[in-house]
This record gives structure tokens, C-alpha cells and sequence, in this order.
């Protein structure tokens, strides 16, 4: 089958649904960075629809704040991205959603808007489950060019969101 993306992410994207739907869970996405990479790979699988609940885009900092609740002064004070921005737009996301598992995704793909501090190809990401703390994992992928930084990150947030499903979560 011929997809939008590469063979191994659509793969990955069809075994984490599997698993969603096995459990009766659904997911929520909040995508800076990546720009809604994440929710088009998941619903490029037929019968996604059963298993993602909704997918916010919010590429500028306004958007993070009206959309996921993520405080104008957070982003202020550690940048859009960040650890502790990455988190909040994860648990607004799961807030604003019945859903049961929400990644967020957010970072530098380049090729402009990198510092010494915050190169090309940082990127965090969040998953917030329901009865589960939250986690953040930094990625530095370097600066290996926008696609690729956009898609590793894609690769990363889709086995992120596999390892937060755990038996017995709360699904109701």
C-alpha cells in the first residue's frame, strides 16, 4: 500500500491503533513542530477514526495558550520549546479532550531559529495519560534538515504514545 509516509512509520502507526482499539482507547495530538504530521499519519490507516480523537495544531505561541491553556508566561520565561512547555500542552490537550492518551510535540525543524542553547533539531515531547504522570523526553536530532528532523519526530511521538499504554488504564 501506498502511503503519504515512509513504510516503517505507517507501520508503526497501524500497530499503535491496533493497540488502541484493543484496549478502547483514543488519542489527542497537540503538534507545533511537526505541524499535524502526527494526526495525518494515524488517520492515513483506515479506521483510524475509532481511535483518535482530535489533533490541535498550534504552531504559534498564541495558539498553545488559547488552545491548550499552556500560560503566556511559561513560554516567556523557558520558550515554546521546552520541557516544561511540552508538558503543559500534553495535559491541556488531554484537558480539553475525552480522550485517553495525548502527545505533544514541540521543537526547532530548522533551517532558521536555532541558538547555542536551542540548536536545530531540539525537540520535546510530552505524553500525558490518564492516570499516569506526565513525561517529556529531549530529543537532539541535530540539524539533519526539516523533513527529517519533522519525521524522526513523528517516529519518536508514535512509539512515545505506544509505551503509554499500559494494561488496566482508565478508558471510561
Amino acid at each position: 500500500m501506498s502511503t503519504l509516509f515512509p513504510q516503517d512509520l505507517y507501520d508503526a502507526a497501524k500497530a499503535l491503533l491496533a493497540e488502541l482499539q484493543r484496549h478502547s482507547l483514543l488519542v489527542v495530538t497537540a503538534e507545533s513542530c511537526t505541524g499535524g504530521l502526527v494526526s495525518g499519519l494515524l488517520t492515513e490507516v483506515p479506521g483510524s477514526s475509532g481511535m483518535v480523537e482530535r489533533g490541535f495544531v498550534t504552531y504559534s505561541n498564541a495558539a498553545k495558550s488559547d488552545l491548550l491553556g499552556v500560560p503566556p508566561e511559561m513560554i516567556e520565561r523557558h520558550g515554546a520549546v521546552s520541557e516544561e512547555v511540552a508538558r503543559a500542552m500534553a495535559d491541556g490537550a488531554l484537558a480539553r479532550s475525552p480522550a485517553h492518551i495525548a502527545l505533544s510535540v514541540t521543537g526547532i525543524a530548522g533551517p532558521d531559529g536555532g541558538t547555542a542553547a536551542k540548536p536545530v533539531g531540539l525537540v520535546y515531547l510530552g505524553v500525558a495519560a490518564r492516570g499516569a504522570p506526565t513525561r517529556v523526553i529531549e530529543c537532539r536530532f541535530g540539524d539533519i534538515g526539516r523533513r527529517e528532523i519533522r519525521l524522526s519526530s513523528v517516529r519518536e511521538g508514535i512509539a512515545l504514545m505506544a509505551g503509554a499504554i499500559t494494561p488496566g488504564m482508565p478508558h471510561d
